[in-house]
C-alpha cells in the first residue's frame, strides 16, 4: 500500500470550538465578551449596577459612555439601559447558516442572460 501525502488544500485545521456568534471586531476574536465597556455580563446585573449609583455617579457614567447626562434619573436610566442593550446585541450576532441553493442548468442560463 502506497502512502499518499495529502495536498495542502485538502487539509483542514480546526480548533474544536463551535462558533455560535459572529465576530465583528478584533477584540471579539481575541476573546472580549463585551464586558470591557459596561463591566457587566447581563442586563439584570447592569440594571442593578446603575440603580446602585448615586445621581452624580450616574451622570458621570453616562458622560463616559457618550450620552448627554440629563437631570431626570428615570430617563437617564432608560437611556443607559437602551444603549447597553444595543451594545450587547452587537456583540451577540448569531452565525448565519450557509445555505446553498442548487439551481438547474436552465435557471442558470436564464439568470446569466442579464450579464
Amino acid at each position: 500500500m502506497k502512502n499518499r501525502s495529502k495536498k495542502l488544500n485538502e487539509l483542514n485545521q480546526t480548533h474544536g470550538k463551535i462558533e455560535d456568534t459572529q465576530h465583528k471586531t478584533l477584540d471579539q476574536i481575541w476573546g472580549d465578551d463585551g464586558s470591557s465597556k459596561y463591566k457587566q455580563q447581563t442586563e439584570e446585573q447592569y440594571l442593578s449596577y446603575v440603580s446602585d449609583l448615586n445621581k452624580s455617579d450616574l451622570q458621570a457614567h453616562a458622560n463616559k459612555l457618550g450620552l448627554i447626562p440629563v437631570d431626570n434619573r428615570e430617563l437617564l436610566t432608560k437611556r443607559l439601559l437602551s444603549e447597553y442593550k444595543k451594545f450587547m446585541s452587537a456583540y451577540k450576532i448569531p452565525v448565519q447558516a450557509q445555505n446553498e441553493i442548487k439551481l438547474s442548468k436552465d435557471v442558470k442560463n436564464i439568470l446569466s442572460e442579464g450579464k
